[in-house]
């Protein structure tokens, strides 16, 4: 059964004045981008058919030679992997902390400034600054973790966190959630405060209060919100590259690596540009088909909902 609440609550969301005229103004800028990435990403195409160091004038076509070598890559087998661990790790915690800590400030009263700023500040950093700060972190001789392990007794627990297979990963991505998590808050904050207060309203004659008008009101309202923020992490977490770089360069081995900074190694450090380019299209279609599916998945119809008003 549709609620008085619910109904006023889709009824405001769903304006489609309001998503022409938002198109409008987007429109200008998209089509720059769009024609830009376009051309990119057609070079990108023409340059994987070919065997070219990226440097010399002779390029050899050898068809999709280089995509049946990328298929038998186990090196790109282990990026891909790891890049699916990423993923799973930006939407299962990321996000959800997000949510937490915008709630956290959408309740307090004074002082919400000061907690917004702190809470923001890892956005603030530099990507390099941010991975070169972590790195003297987990210095297994210098570095303040290790140093506050042996300082409360688990000096067993202390090791070289970005030099042993076992832990890179695991640090690497405790870094990438502590950088990123304020981003999902700003945006889910954002949501929360263009909630009309009558919808608040409407939902406390319906009797949804305290957790209940959270699950009942501010989640389903924040979903655009979150279908978005889980979009933004799935699409950036397949493409990560520079914080992993910048930290590990994918080691040690290849411990580390995802298809970015595998892409990176053989294309630009092997000069194997023509390999390269293959493994950019593969990004692209792997990041293409996880985000249709994730799209077609979460989407919903609000037919039901339209009928019972």
């Amino acid at each position: 059964m549709v609620t008085n609440s619910q109904k006023l609550l889709y009824k405001k969301k769903y304006d489609p004045k309001e998503q022409r005229m938002a198109f409008l103004f987007v429109f200008p800028a998209l089509a720059v981008y769009g024609l830009y990435n376009a051309f990119c990403v057609f070079m990108t195409f023409f340059y994987s058919f070919h065997k070219w160091t990226g440097i010399s004038q002779k390029m050899d076509f050898i068809g999709i030679q280089n995509y049946i070598n990328a298929f038998q890559d186990q090196g790109l087998m282990l990026a891909l992997r790891n890049n699916i661990i990423l993923v799973v790790v930006s939407l299962g915690v990321q996000i959800p902390l997000g949510m937490v800590l915008a709630l956290l400030l959408a309740s307090i009263g004074r002082g919400s400034k000061f907690f917004r700023t702190v809470y923001f500040m890892p956005m603030l950093l530099s990507t390099v600054a941010t991975g070169l700060l972590w790195t003297y972190l987990y210095d297994p001789y210098f570095g303040l973790i290790n140093a506050v392990l042996n300082l409360i007794g688990l000096s067993s627990w202390a090791t070289a966190w970005l030099g042993q297979t076992k832990t890179a990963l695991g640090a690497v991505l405790v870094v990438i959630c502590w950088q990123y998590t304020p981003q999902y808050m700003v945006l889910l904050r954002a949501g929360m405060a263009g909630i009309p207060e009558d919808i608040y309203e409407a939902a406390a004659l319906d009797g949804a209060i305290g957790v209940r008008r959270f699950f009942m009101i501010t989640l389903p309202l924040l979903s655009g919100t979150i279908k978005t923020c889980a979009t933004l992490s799935l699409v950036g977490s397949l493409k990560y590259f520079d914080l992993i770089y910048v930290m590990t360069k994918g080691g040690p081995g290849n411990a580390t690596d995802v298809m970015a900074t595998y892409m990176y190694k053989r294309g630009f450090v092997e000069f194997n540009m023509g390999y390269g380019s293959s493994l950019a299209i593969f990004m692209l279609m792997v990041s293409l088909i996880l985000t249709t599916i994730f799209r077609t998945a979460t989407r919903r119809d609000y037919s039901g909902l339209e009928a019972a008003k």
